[in-house]
């Protein structure tokens, strides 16, 4: 375990793959975060991707860990549903939906492997409605789900510590933790539409 002190070490934790429709879920709540909100020094908003056991010195640093991200628990489309602590490695790869996840379940066996893990994990996890659309973005029932998960994440924050204040001016693009490119106005935007660019896979290679 990661030893406690007087001043809590938080990482806020985005995982996922943008461009895979409802996967992009965990780094979008990352990228609205850090647009409406600021936080003390002692809070790191990450935006973890699909990077897999890269994560592991961010997770085994923090003594508290928040991680936004899309599981298949099962349930109806844009559901919420937050798991703590010791139950949050088997949500991650109980009903892997893709390589990240299994990935980040890695990430945390290391963590508790080396003796480094945090104290306090939460996991608040939106069901996907839709993963296979390549380029594709967040459907409207897991988009509308950003508002809720992102309230329940600011209420552990301020439990734990992190001090959120809301942002009273606009983020410089050059303090994104997200890609500007990649953010969700531009990505809906810019994007072409589905007949312009195949996102379901050429049927004369992907039958």
């Amino acid at each position: 375990m990661v030893e406690s002190n007087d001043t809590p070490t938080i990482c806020v934790l985005g995982i996922g793959n943008v461009l895979w429709a409802d996967e992009g879920f965990g780094v979008r709540c990352i990228e609205a975060l850090q647009q409406r909100w600021q936080f003390a020094d002692h809070v790191q908003l990450i935006d973890g991707g699909t990077q897999g056991l890269y994560l592991v010195q961010f997770v085994q640093a923090a003594s508290h860990l928040l991680i936004f991200d899309a599981v298949d628990y099962g349930l109806e489309p844009g559901t919420l549903h937050c798991v703590a602590d010791e139950e949050v490695p088997k949500f991650m790869g109980a009903k892997k939906m893709s390589l990240h996840q299994t990935g980040f379940q890695e990430v945390l066996a290391l963590a508790q492997l080396t003796e480094r893990y945090p104290q306090k994990v939460l996991l608040i996890g939106c069901q996907p409605e839709e993963l296979e659309d390549y380029g594709g973005s967040l459907r409207p029932v897991v988009r509308a789900a950003m508002d809720e998960a992102l309230a329940k994440g600011i209420a552990v924050l301020k439990e734990w510590g992190g001090d959120p204040q809301v942002r009273t001016k606009p983020l410089d693009t050059r303090e994104a933790v997200t890609f500007a490119e990649l953010g969700l106005v531009r990505y809906e935007t810019e994007r072409p539409d589905a007949e312009a660019a195949c996102r379901q896979g050429d049927e004369r290679f992907m039958p």
